[in-house]
């Protein structure tokens, strides 16, 4: 009886002992910092960061001792700031991005020549045609980015039949970027008070086909490089695009109203009427 205690003794110590051996040896440290940068973050864990959650963000940033190509779009610059000031470094601020839409397919714009009669999810129907109107490039307004939002920033227009990112919610996670199938959105800078000029149009199609498919479709025609000498407007596979360092206050105007289908909108540039609407009204 004695001799089992004793023997149960020894194996309880030198498995103690092995243990705590064991744990010394290979013992992972972790850097202290990495909780104070997740405390500064959201907690979303939305994956707008480009890693699994906010956990995994911080030991990116205290690892790296940088922020280059690091962000957190749903906190911000004033958060980014903040954990810029944990890891040593001085951040300065940044401009806040949103989702923008870069297509302008409604109902009207864009007539239904079928009826999609399938599965409620734009991958599968974008796998399977062009879309109803024709146009293989135009949202087929099944809402995926309205599922996949967490910030509920986004919303289906029963009228329009497309997206609508509400400005005052959307934080530029990039969720939306993710799910359309089309790529159809784009996180481009808010803008100075928020104004702010793009091509609302991903339709690579020549001029004439893609009239036929959306009323407001880009044609190409290059008006929009003309008329401003910035050389960030340009015309590639037969679409236009505005780079985001344009000036829309500066150049706004001009960009919408040379356009001759109206597929250039501006965010509040007021009383600039494109050449499709004057000819119209």
């Amino acid at each position: 009886m004695l001799s089992s205690i004793v023997s149960l003794s020894l194996i309880g110590f030198v498995s103690a002992s092995v243990l705590f051996v064991a744990s010394k040896k290979f013992k992972v440290y972790e850097d202290p910092k990495i909780d104070q940068v997740e405390k500064l973050l959201p907690g979303a864990n939305c994956g707008g960061c480009g890693f699994a959650g906010c956990r995994n963000f911080a030991e990116a940033v205290v690892k790296a001792g940088k922020l280059e190509g690091l962000n957190c779009p749903v906190g911000g610059s004033a958060m980014m700031i903040e954990v810029g000031k944990v890891i040593g470094i001085e951040v300065l601020a940044s401009e806040p991005l949103i989702a923008v839409l870069r297509c302008n397919g409604t109902k009207a714009n864009a007539v239904a020549k079928i009826n999609y009669d399938g599965a409620s999810n734009c991958v599968v129907a974008h796998a399977l045609f062009s879309g109803e109107s024709g146009c293989p490039n135009g949202c087929v307004g099944l809402g995926d980015c309205v599922k996949v939002c967490q910030f509920d920033a986004l919303y289906m227009d029963e009228q329009t039949g497309l997206p609508v990112v509400d400005e005052e919610k959307c934080v530029a996670c990039g969720a939306c970027v993710k799910a359309c199938p089309r790529c159809l959105y784009e996180l481009r800078p808010k803008g100075p008070n928020g104004t702010r000029v793009y091509v609302a149009c991903m339709n690579t199609q020549k001029g004439v086909v893609a009239k036929k498919n959306c009323n407001v479709a880009c044609i190409a025609c290059m008006k929009c490089v003309k008329v401003t000498d910035s050389k960030s407007v340009s015309v590639t596979n037969q679409l236009s695009y505005i780079d985001t360092n344009v000036n829309a206050r500066e150049h706004g105007p001009a960009l919408i109203g040379c356009c001759p289908t109206g597929a250039i909108l501006g965010v509040k540039i007021a009383g600039i009427k494109s050449v499709k609407s004057e000819s119209n009204s």
